[in-house]
């Protein structure tokens, strides 16, 4: 079974509710949840709103492999709401995002997916969750703990 971290953000409707419904979904369609961060409210990023985040970080274990979990969260997000993806940088509110952040130790890097998450160790509000319930993994790229790369944002 492949350990992944996904990491989740909504900012639209009843956000808790929003994350539980995620997690519920990813459970359901992708695997065994092994762990759940806590939820951390923030700011948007990259984009103004008056709508402030909460976002989380989980853990699935999957025989699903990259792009099949790129598909079936795609769907989670559709099915919850959301009506389009973020492109070129340009984001917006949303009802739920789901990211794969990590997937085992592999790098991947096609048109499609790029794993680790490109932005994931750029982001306080990716990290800060992910660091809670993996601190002491190792990112496959820098080859540093986590929470060693956490500690240098």
């Amino acid at each position: 079974m492949a350990k992944v971290f996904l990491g989740l953000g909504t900012n639209l409707g009843n956000k808790k509710n929003n994350l539980l419904a995620a997690v519920n979904n990813i459970e359901k369609k992708i695997g065994k949840v092994t762990s759940l961060s806590s939820f951390y409210e923030t700011e948007p990023w990259g984009f103004e709103s008056d709508n402030s985040f909460l976002n989380a970080a989980l853990c699935v274990e999957t025989s699903l492999p990259p792009t099949v979990i790129l598909n079936i969260i795609k769907e989670i997000e559709i099915e919850m709401g959301r009506t389009q993806k973020s492109v070129n940088k340009v984001y917006s509110d949303r009802p739920i995002d789901i990211d794969i952040l990590l997937y085992d130790d592999m790098i991947i890097k096609t048109e499609e997916l790029t794993i680790p998450h490109p932005l994931m160790t750029e982001r306080d509000f990716v990290m800060k969750p992910l660091v809670e319930i993996a601190g002491d993994d190792v990112h496959p790229v820098f080859e540093k703990r986590l929470k060693d790369i956490f500690d240098t944002l």
